[in-house]
């Protein structure tokens, strides 16, 4: 009994003294189930098939339109550089007439299993197969063309369509016309980032394009009928007598519109009032006359009828 030291070690260790080795509460228990239990969780005896394909990368790069393009959309034709799958080997990577064949170590699965025995049972390892490296298929003879990678690079000829209303920083987006995927994957996208030149004429604020507007003297004092451009060809403007530097005039509808649709903002006619700076004998002579008219004090508009019929005559001489 517990007095045979033999029998009190197997005791103390495993509350038996039967040398059965298996302690109280897991009698009956079979450790060897516990591979079962493992084979369920890390796929042992799995489907074969291999990595899964992936999706290809997405490209980016700039284009530069005009002021007008970005306004009233233009279609523009680039050349984009990318990965596509080899004309040869049509992806796969083997040289043409041949195929890639299933992988003996690890039968296709792209993984192999790796048993460890311990005192708790088997435990199954399931690791990358090293000779396919998880692609499941071997490539006994390469494509020459692409070296087996499946992809080589080619130059795209594509035509954009540049929607009305963009501005710089918009990105156009053409889905499917990335890089390649690999084993099979699809397409990746293709992003055009969009340069909007500077124009001489006009600036822009959203949907708002600004024009400014030079005015004599006279034309702003007298007010004027007055020629502008717009994107649209030539428009007139109505000043009104006394306008002064910074009054902003508004011609409907001849703006930009917002990317998507939607009618088109309005062209901001900015009064510029410019002070000359080289005047003839003429020109001279009748600002004098102006001086002296309106005296000291600045001269309220439409008051002073001697002032007006010299600015008359300032504004004929310019």
């Amino acid at each position: 009994m517990l007095s045979d030291p033999e029998k009190r070690t197997s005791y103390d260790q495993f509350g038996r003294i039967d040398g059965s080795g298996l302690g109280r509460g897991f009698e009956g228990f079979d450790f060897g189930g516990m591979g079962d239990i493992f084979d369920a969780f890390f796929g042992a005896g799995g489907s074969a098939g291999g990595r899964a394909p992936q999706g290809g990368q997405d490209i980016r790069c700039e284009v530069s339109i005009s002021f007008e393009e970005a306004v009233f959309g233009c279609d523009r034709e680039i050349q984009v550089a990318r990965m596509e799958n080899c004309p040869d080997c049509r992806g796969s990577g083997a040289e043409k007439g041949t195929k890639p064949e299933s992988c003996a170590n690890c039968g296709g699965a792209g993984r192999v299993q790796r048993v460890e025995r311990s005192v708790f049972g088997r435990f199954v390892n399931v690791v990358t197969c090293d000779r396919c490296q998880g692609d499941g298929k071997v490539i006994s003879r390469l494509c020459p063309k692409c070296g087996g990678a499946g992809r080589s690079k080619n130059v795209r000829r594509l035509t954009v369509a540049i929607p009305a209303g963009v501005d710089s920083g918009f990105q156009v987006r053409m889905n499917g016309e990335g890089n390649a995927g690999t084993r099979g994957g699809p397409f990746g996208d293709l992003y055009i980032h969009l340069n909007v030149s500077t124009h001489a004429l006009f600036q822009r604020k959203g949907t708002e394009i600004i024009y400014s507007l030079p005015l004599n003297f006279a034309q702003a004092a007298l007010g004027d009928r007055v020629e502008v451009p717009t994107l649209d060809g030539l428009a007139y403007v109505d000043i009104h007598p006394g306008a002064q530097n910074g009054d902003v005039f508004r011609l409907g509808g001849k703006g930009a519109p917002r990317p998507g649709g939607g009618r088109r903002g309005d062209q901001l006619v900015r009064v510029q009032v410019v002070t000359p700076t080289a005047l003839d004998e003429t020109q001279r002579r009748l600002f004098e006359e102006l001086k002296q008219a309106m005296g000291p004090e600045p001269a309220v508009s439409g008051s002073d009828k001697e002032g007006k019929s010299i600015l008359d005559r300032i504004k004929k001489a310019f």
